[in-house]
């Protein structure tokens, strides 16, 4: 594998290329949110899934319309809503997205250079060392922001409000309340992350072994990107169902405008879905997230790749600090 050092191109370059791969991915995924949620709203898919950033199903599809998959609510969709409808949630979505986006992909090539260079870790758990603190890194700068959208997504306020949305909660619960996700998101996000990045470059180690050049292409990082995401979504499923169950619990509370009850452990609520629904409740969700998880991941980290690639030859055309 050839590994290009991340001093080719400059954190600006490598936040820049994140960025745009997280706009590409969102431009392409919103519509399938948008579907999963007119699903959800007509009983196709379980009920953990969340419509995202608040996202109200209409009525016309009640009766007599019945979606029969993801292809058929695609098309009924844009013939009774309009095209625009499938995009409808990007700006609030672009909003989180792609800073999250920009300091956890850079933070992550960062932090392999780093632990390369020093000899800390062996080049085979570099990557899932640089996965986790990079993940945990980004979870704590956007867990606030995470807090406050689910907030928003149940009272149904404009974000106009989100200043006073912030001080309500910072006047109930302190500063430190704004960090009250952040063990269920690293909970899930950490393993994901961890086991994301290792998968991630032992196919890609693999699949440039089969290829006579040594740079990464395009198609093997959208191959690699995609089967590291449906491996690690699938095996940090639980976690995913905790975090749901957490944010559909939030949402009932806030619409309700009442004090939040005492917040049980990631463990116990595990224990509780495990003897309430069995191994199937832990699993719930499985086919939207792989759906979503695996071309998500592939967009990505192909895009991810190509802009660091165009950055690196613009570099050598006109080297850094001039």
């Amino acid at each position: 594998m050839n590994d290009q050092d991340p001093g080719g191109i400059s954190p600006l370059q490598q936040m820049v290329a994140s960025e745009a791969g997280a706009m590409v991915t969102s431009l392409f995924m919103t519509p399938l949110d948008i579907v999963k949620c007119f699903l959800y709203c007509s009983g196709v898919l379980e009920p953990l899934y969340l419509c995202p950033n608040g996202t109200r199903c209409a009525t016309w599809f009640q009766d007599p319309i019945r979606f029969t998959g993801i292809l058929d609510a695609l098309v009924k969709i844009v013939r009774h809503e309009g095209t625009r409808t499938l995009w409808s949630s990007l700006p609030a979505t672009l909003v989180m997205i792609v800073p999250a986006t920009g300091v956890y992909f850079t933070a992550y090539d960062q932090l392999k250079a780093f632990l390369c260079g020093q000899s800390l870790t062996s080049d085979l758990y570099t990557p899932l060392v640089a996965g986790a603190l990079a993940r945990m890194g980004t979870v704590t700068v956007i867990s606030p922001l995470e807090l406050v959208r689910t907030k928003l997504q149940a009272q149904h306020v404009s974000y106009r409000e989100l200043a006073t949305c912030v001080q309500a909660s910072v006047a109930q619960g302190g500063w430190c309340s704004l960090w009250l996700g952040w063990g269920p998101t690293a909970l899930r996000d950490v393993p994901f992350s961890t086991l994301y990045w290792f998968n991630y470059e032992l196919v890609k180690s693999w699949l440039n072994g089969l290829r006579p050049k040594d740079q990464t292409s395009l198609g093997i990082s959208f191959v690699a990107g995609g089967i590291s995401g449906m491996v690690a979504a699938t095996l940090t499923l639980p976690f995913d169902v905790v975090k749901t169950q957490r944010q559909i619990a939030l949402g009932a509370v806030e619409a309700v405008r009442v004090k939040p009850p005492r917040v049980d452990s990631t463990w116990l609520l595990l224990r509780r879905i495990q003897a309430e629904s069995g191994t199937r409740g832990l699993l719930a969700g499985f086919l939207p997230r792989i759906i979503k998880a695996t071309p998500s991941c592939a967009i990505m980290i192909s895009t991810y790749e190509f802009g660091k690639s165009f950055f690196q030859r613009l570099n050598q055309e006109q080297p850094l600090g001039h």
